[in-house]
């Protein structure tokens, strides 16, 4: 499995569906870009510049909002993942 380092989080995106409510099936080009995901693995933090290290706010299995211009995807065993800072992590669906 991926392991972040600092503070950066891997996250399992979740994909959009390909029809809307009404049936219609969406191109792959009129679909927008997924924004929510789940954490699948989290850092150990980021140091602050007194060198304290600051802990994580998410942990592994939070469901997310994130930017959606953030991270960068990656693909892993096949799965595709994004690693995003913490910093754009925007909430937690609960």
């Amino acid at each position: 499995m991926l392991e972040p380092i600092g503070d950066r989080v891997i996250v399992k995106v979740k994909e959009e569906e390909e029809k809307t409510v009404g049936g219609i099936v969406l191109a792959s080009n009129a679909k927008q870009k997924p924004t929510e995901g789940e954490i699948v693995a989290v850092g150990d933090g980021a140091y602050a510049d007194n060198g304290e290290k600051l802990p994580m706010t998410v942990k592994k299995g939070d469901v997310v909002l994130y930017d959606k211009y953030a991270g960068e995807s990656v693909e892993y065993d096949g799965e595709k993942y994004l690693v995003l800072h913490e910093k754009d992590v925007l909430a937690i669906v609960k």
